[in-house]
């Protein structure tokens, strides 16, 4: 593994993983109200994307990276589902 492929395995975990501190403050709030929700879409769909190329070329990093991001965003998802529609 090449420097450069370890750093983009780990700063892709990193990014797999940047939304959780939104999960936590979302849930520890109970207020979603100012997520924007559109973006978290894209992102998803994004990560769904990515999942399936991962699966295709049957690539562990690819999968682990966006695995963590769609579970992070999923979550993110529920969360504005609870908290953050006017009701």
């Amino acid at each position: 593994m090449t420097v450069l492929s370890t750093l983009a395995t780990i700063w892709g975990a990193l990014i797999g993983v940047a939304n959780f501190p939104q999960v936590i403050k979302i849930f520890k709030r109970r207020s979603a109200k100012d997520i924007s929700i559109i973006s978290v879409l894209i992102f998803f769909s994004g990560a769904i994307i990515w999942i399936l190329y991962g699966i295709e070329l049957q690539n562990i990093p690819i999968l682990v990276m966006n695995g963590l991001a769609f579970i992070s965003l999923l979550l993110v998802l529920v969360g504005w589902f609870l908290y953050g529609r006017i009701k």
